[in-house]
């Protein structure tokens, strides 16, 4: 798989809800951990599309709801810079 020609802006962070975009049975998430995460002390740790993150299901079918699964951002507001300056 081709990795992203672009420098990708952290949209979300440690807290942030998110919407269930499988067929897992879960609706909504929120994200407790990014994973290879390399920061500073004291500094809330940011991810973006490509991210793999731990969350927590918040919403959803009764079987999976707060479970603590891994997941990978797929979407975001926040526009990210393509090398040639446009941004997506």
């Amino acid at each position: 798989m081709k990795s992203i020609s672009a420098k990708v802006s952290n949209g979300c962070q440690v807290g942030t809800y998110l919407k269930c975009v499988d067929n897992s049975g879960a609706k909504e998430l929120q994200i407790i951990a990014v994973k290879n995460y390399k920061g500073v002390k004291n500094r809330i740790p940011g991810c973006g599309v490509g991210s793999l993150v731990v969350c927590a299901v918040k919403k959803g079918n009764p079987k999976i709801k707060h479970e603590v699964v891994l997941a990978v951002i797929v979407r975001q507001h926040k526009e990210y810079r393509r090398p040639n300056g446009m941004r997506i």
